[in-house]
């Protein structure tokens, strides 16, 4: 979860004003609304896949191709953002290559297809380097943090909504926004199969890892805001680096500047680590074409890596046009609402399951898990109405555009038989 989304949106928020900070709790308790219902249903359905396969248990085969398509589309699109983001705190250090469209571009391509690389060796070798990032990007998050509030400025907190927009959109907004920076926390149910006691393993990790980085937002962002004015802070391509600069000097600046660059490589390896999982686990439902399944000697879906590393480099070049904080904004918006899809059925999955299976004492277990669900579930119809029109379009596009794929691969799947 913690990658570029704390890094780059406290200059996104900016623009909306304090009120934004609201967006951040909502999102929150809604993160971990979320985080439950993914615990409870990776108990139920210890499969690989996650948000697709418990759509598709719950709701069928196509619905869980349109969850399965949509979080996969949201993945490489979150992927191109944090190779931006990425980008935006290389460029503290070599400040030249700002002015250079070649260098900005080049830059997030070259970081994607080397930790492609590195995870086309094997789950483990990624998995040492996520467990090192995480650890080395947590560090300078909870120093600045702490350092900000001995230079707090309340009057940076006015006004407290500059969005032009009413308080409900801003909000609504906010949510949208500082819910992509929560993305992930259902990443440790997808590549399932590769996890050890995953029926334990997996809700530990959703459950604790969602409060603390709950925790880590909200008092980071508030510390941010109080250090730097709202211009400031909206024009900045690297929000926390600045504040160092204005609570350490130019030194802080710099190693708060090398703590981003491990947070938003961290990140990125993490979801180049799953990206391939996704189409796998449709491919071998025979929900996408079975080239999917083709698997390294190492036993990764290096098919599935290697295609979504070339999406991503397009979508990277598709937006080369646009500053660093508007692609980003953008990216995240997009991708925030194609994960939301697969949020949407997920949060209703375990009811439908529970009827399907029947175990023992389902109907007071149905009643218990339509309680839990409906929460998550209005959370992320707010969230989906605080995208805006446009990006619901785009992002209905992006859905409907995957449906002859799924009918070809019912044709594949019926001349098999």
């Amino acid at each position: 979860m913690i990658g570029s989304g704390i890094f780059m949106l406290p200059a996104a928020m900016a623009k909306i004003g304090s009120i934004s900070l609201l967006g951040w709790l909502f999102s929150g308790v809604g993160a971990l609304l979320l985080a439950i219902v993914f615990s409870r249903l990776s108990k139920l359905v210890p499969k690989t896949g996650g948000p697709y396969i418990y759509p598709k248990e719950g709701f069928g085969d196509f619905i869980g191709f349109l969850s399965g398509w949509g979080y996969w589309l949201s993945i490489l699109v979150t992927n191109a953002s944090i190779a931006m983001a990425f980008t935006g705190y290389l460029l503290v250090f070599i400040p030249v290559w700002s002015e250079s469209q070649g260098a900005i571009i080049a830059i997030p391509i070259i970081v994607v297809w080397l930790l492609t690389w590195i995870n086309s060796r094997g789950i483990k070798s990624g998995g040492y380097l996520q467990l090192t990032t995480t650890i080395l990007k947590i560090i300078p998050l909870v120093i600045v943090t702490i350092a900000g509030f001995f230079f707090f400025n309340i009057d940076h907190f006015v006004p407290f909504n500059s969005s032009g927009t009413s308080d409900l959109a801003a909000i609504g907004t906010s949510i949208t926004l500082t819910l992509f920076a929560f993305l992930g926390m259902e990443a440790a149910t997808i590549p399932a199969g590769n996890i050890r006691d995953p029926e334990i393993t997996i809700p530990r990790a959703t459950i604790i890892g969602t409060i603390i980085t709950i925790i880590i937002y909200f008092l980071s962002s508030v510390s941010i805001m109080g250090v730097l004015p709202q211009e400031q802070l909206a024009g900045s391509s690297a929000p926390f680096a600045e504040a160092a600069e204005v609570i350490w000097g130019s030194t802080g600046k710099y190693l708060v500047g090398i703590g981003a660059l491990i947070s938003t490589f961290g990140a990125l390896n993490g979801w180049i680590m799953i990206q391939g999982h996704m189409p796998l686990a449709m491919a071998e439902d025979d929900l996408l074409p079975p080239i999917f399944k083709r698997k390294s000697k190492r036993g990764l879906p290096i098919f599935g890596l290697i295609t979504s590393s070339l999406l991503i480099t397009t979508v990277v070049l598709a937006n080369s046009s646009k500053g660093l904080v508007a692609i980003f904004t953008l990216l995240i918006l997009v991708g925030t609402f194609l994960a939301l899809v697969a949020y949407l059925f997920s949060s209703l999955s375990e009811v439908l399951i529970l009827i399907r299976q029947k175990p023992a004492g389902w109907e007071k277990q149905i009643m218990r898990a339509f309680i839990l669900s409906l929460p998550a579930f209005a959370f992320s119809v707010i969230a989906v109405y605080g995208a805006g029109m446009k990006i619901v379009f785009y992002g209905f596009l992006i859905l409907i555009l995957g449906m002859p794929i799924y009918v070809w691969s019912k044709i594949v799947q019926n001349r098999s038989k």
